[in-house]
């Protein structure tokens, strides 16, 4: 569940009267680890540590440096989070790649979103096509129009003897 900015301000000032985190975790069912971090982001940070980030796309040299402090020289990934202000289901997305596939699974994959529909679909305008492929594209279109019709034809066959078995007369439509 996402917290408001003014709503994790209250819950650190709590903390920093002196109350437990223990208590304030029970209390507005948030993990202390959570809470802890927005303590730790406050006293790095001050008021600006609470509030919400924007969203930029991290670069794989950034992913691959605090992937590289948390496997291999040991730091805490709450420490890694606060310094480096990354969420922590990101981080340990990204620890978790590198674990199971190396440091080069961080790369982004080179195609994002829906694969496209061609060949099923329509292909998108190309360039002006030399006129052999012209020719191809529409034999290839003329073939499954042709193949189209002829399934047609064998459906209205189909129907018109199911319909003489029965003893009905063709249909008019």
């Amino acid at each position: 569940m996402k917290y408001s900015y003014e709503q994790r301000l209250i819950i650190v000032s709590r903390v920093k009267q002196g109350e437990a985190i223990a208590h304030l975790s029970k209390e507005y069912h948030i993990s202390a680890t959570e809470i802890l971090a927005w303590v730790r982001m406050w006293d790095h940070y001050g008021r600006s540590g609470l509030e919400q980030q924007s969203h930029c796309r991290p670069t794989v040299k950034l992913k691959e440096e605090v992937v590289r402090l948390i496997l291999e020289k040991g730091v805490p990934l709450a420490h890694v989070r606060v310094e480096y202000r990354i969420g922590k289901t990101a981080l340990q997305r990204w620890v978790s790649v590198v674990r199971k596939y190396g440091y080069g699974a961080l790369e982004p994959s080179k195609r994002r979103g829906r694969p496209p529909k061609y060949p099923m679909g329509r292909p998108k305008k190309k360039e002006p096509q030399t006129e052999l492929e012209r020719l191809q594209a529409e034999n290839l279109r003329l073939k499954a129009e042709n193949a189209l019709l002829k399934k047609a034809k064998a459906l209205v066959e189909a129907k018109k003897a199911q319909a003489l078995l029965n003893g009905h007369g063709p249909s008019t439509n």
